[in-house]
This record gives C-alpha cells, structure tokens and sequence, in this order.
C-alpha cells in the first residue's frame, strides 16, 4: 500500500488560511467597534448652518386695490325722464362737461311765462301806471284849486257852508286816490317789489330749467352710468360715479401685526394681477388711525406718481413695502431659531463638538432668514431644527446645509419677510 506524503502539508495550509481568516474577521470587528465607539463619543451628525453676513432686504407684503383720492356721485336735483346721455363709461370729463339731458318741456314753460310777466311789466303795467299817477296828481291838483276858490267864496259869504264842504271832500278823495296812483307806481318802478318778485320768479324757472342739464363738477373718468334715454330719474338716484383726477392710490389693508413695522414715506414695490411683468414703483402715505377689529387689519393708503397708464379703477395689486435694509446683516435660519419671544429667541450653537443654548436678539425677520443682532458670530455653527433629542451640552457633528435664500414674496399673502440680496 502507497502512503500519500503531501497530507500533512495540506492540512498545515488549511490551518494557517483560517487562522488568518480569524485573525482579519477579529480586526475588522475591533475596527468597527471603534469607529461605533468614536461616533458614539464625538456624538450625531446633525444638519446645521454656518453662519456669515450678507445683506437683507426686509418686506411687509400684502394685496390691495387701485383706488383715487375721491369719487363723486352725480345725480338729478329733480324728478325728469332722460331725453339725451352723453357720456360712457371711462370717458374723460371737465368741469361743465354735459353728462345728461334731461326733458323739460313743463319748466321751458314756466319760464316763457315768467319772461312774459316781467316784460308785461316793462312795457305796459308800469307805464300805466306812471299815467294813473300823473292823472290822480292833476286831479289832486284841481280839487285843492276847486277847494280853495270855494274857501275864498265861503269867506266873503258868497256860497253856503254845504258847497265848501263837498269840495273839502272832493279834494281828500283826489289826495288819496294820488297816494294810491304813487304807490303803484313806486311798485311797479324798475327795482321796486314787484319787478325783484318777477326776476326771482324768472330766475327760479330758469335755475330749474338748468337742472335738466346734468352737469359733471370735476374733472376725472366716468366709472359707471346708471341712465338711459327714456329713464325716468329722481333725486338721490346716482346717475353717474365719477374718479376724481388726482394721484392715483393703492388702498391695502395689511394685519394689524406688522404695524410696528410700517411707517409713511417708506418705498415699495407693486405689482398688477394684471401685468406680472410690469411692476411700478408706490410710497406709503397713509396709516390708518383705527383697526378694523372684524378683520384685524389696518387700512394704509400708497401714492403712484406717476401711475402707469394701464392701471385701472379698483385693480387688484400685489405690495412688497420695504420696511428695513441692511447692507450688512449677520443672518440666521428660521428654522434654527427656538423660544421666541418678542426680539429674543435661542439657537443650539456647537461650540466645543457640544451643543449650547444661546440666547440671542433678533434684528430683521422673515420666512426664512432672519438679523442676529447679538449672541452669535460670524463662522459659527448652530443646529436646524432642534429637537428634544438633543440637550445642551451634548456632544455632537455638524452636517452643514447652506444658508437658505429668500425667494421673491409671493403676492397673495399678508406677512413680513425678509429678503437675501446675495
């Protein structure tokens, strides 16, 4: 029989292979256990921000609509039927400018009729008067001559005493008939009762007459009409509203918690629904004194000059009102802040691998970054997000994440934020 004399060589192979097999297996495991020990002792990886300076831009934004300083209601000062309307909607008007017409037969009547009257007077009720007036003074004349002849004749015996008597009466009969003829015609005379009395009957007809005319008493654009030929109108029914010309503004109410922010002069920014593609400059000129505690907001009015000409009457635009800027503002992740209370707030800030709580002031806010005004530095780490899984003082790594940047507002939104000008 033939013994193989290369086994115990094989085995010894076999046996050195798996002892190195252990030996790499057992380095591996120690490997692993350390590098757990190592993370375990320098703590989670956590994402955060370093923190650096850029400028910001802070913005109140809100919606609001195109307004004018004042518009006026014009309607009739009496009951007619519409006979011609002049004007429509979005035409230019001027002080004077004829709006509508109005049928006015029965009032043309009345003042043919107090024309007539004051020129009867002229012409023949006053000199008819002026000739009873020197005729009563003629016959006022002769009845004293009469009396005193008869006075002279009575004297001297000549006629009876009855005689003088009828002409005494005769004469008091003729002096008040000449008192009558002169108050008639003092009555009658130009700028005496009965004349004022015709011309102010003259001038009420013609001043009726006039207010068939509707006239328009500023200038501005027709907004809207509410008369047509055939319409029976009357007073206090609004014919027509009328913007009255003058800077244009934008009425917006915004909520009533940006108002420590808000002040009149500051700039802004307004985009039309209408035109996205053609924003125009505004500034506020107008804080409401009072705040509407339906909605909580307050009214604040911004002037356009000059408006842009595709603007229109009651347009809905979008506002961006600056209400801070810094050229250079040491920024923070919204997301990062904990704790907020007024201008203060905490962030976990890794000083040392360990986190710290650090209490800091805040200067500019908005959605996404807001101003650190003091508490922190430049180039230091702080943690998004802090959860209760980590405490202060706890060791841990930072995972960084760059620092978010603002896009622009979004218009249909009332709030405050602050923009990245990097």
């Amino acid at each position: 029989m033939k013994t193989d004399s290369n086994v115990p060589a094989t085995e010894n192979a076999v046996r050195s292979k798996l002892r190195r097999r252990s030996i790499a297996v057992t380095a591996i495991v120690l490997l692993a256990a350390g590098l757990a020990l190592a993370r375990h002792w320098m703590g989670p990886s956590l994402p955060g921000y370093r923190l650096e300076t850029r400028p910001l831009v802070q913005t109140v934004v809100a919606s609001g609509r195109v307004i004018t300083i004042s518009r006026v209601q014009v309607g009739s000062e009496i009951t007619g039927v519409v006979r011609e309307r002049r004007v429509e909607e979005g035409d230019v008007v001027a002080p004077g400018d004829v709006l509508v017409v109005l049928r006015a037969d029965d009032l043309a009547a009345q003042v043919r009729a107090a024309e007539a009257a004051l020129s009867q007077l002229e012409r023949s009720t006053r000199p008819q008067a002026e000739v009873a007036l020197r005729e009563a003074e003629s016959r006022l004349a002769q009845a004293d001559r009469e009396a005193q002849r008869r006075r002279d004749l009575f004297e001297r015996a000549l006629i009876a005493r009855e005689s003088l008597e009828q002409a005494e009466e005769a004469l008091i009969v003729a002096r008040a008939a000449a008192e009558k003829a002169r108050l008639i015609a003092a009555a009658l005379a130009p700028g005496g009762p009965e004349e004022t009395q015709l011309r102010e009957q003259l001038a009420n007809a013609r001043a009726a007459l006039e207010k068939t005319v509707v006239r328009s008493e500023v200038a501005g654009i027709v907004l809207t009409r509410n008369a047509e030929p055939g319409d029976l109108v009357q007073p206090g029914r609004v014919l027509f509203e009328i913007a009255r010309s003058g800077d244009t503004e934008i009425l917006v109410p915004f909520d009533e918690e940006n108002l420590s922010r808000l002040a009149v002069g500051q700039r802004a920014v307004c985009i039309a629904d209408a035109y996205p593609d053609r924003p125009f400059p505004a500034e506020l000129s107008f804080i409401s004194p009072k705040v509407d505690p339906e909605r909580g907001t307050v009214d604040v009015r911004l002037k356009v000059v000059p408006a842009p000409p595709f603007l229109r009457q009651d347009m809905t635009v979008s506002v961006n009102v600056e209400t801070g800027r810094r050229d250079s503002a040491l920024v923070v992740p919204n997301d990062a802040l904990f704790g907020i209370e007024g201008d203060t707030a905490y962030v976990l800030a890794v000083r040392g691998g360990r986190a710290a709580r650090v209490r800091v002031t805040l200067g500019l806010r908005g959605p996404s970054l807001t101003e650190v005004v003091a508490g922190l530095e430049p180039d230091e780490l702080v943690l998004a997000a802090p959860s209760g899984a980590v405490a202060e003082g706890d060791r841990v790594r930072v995972r960084e994440q760059p620092l978010p940047v603002s896009p622009a507002p979004p218009a249909a939104t009332r709030e405050s934020r602050s923009t990245s000008l990097d």
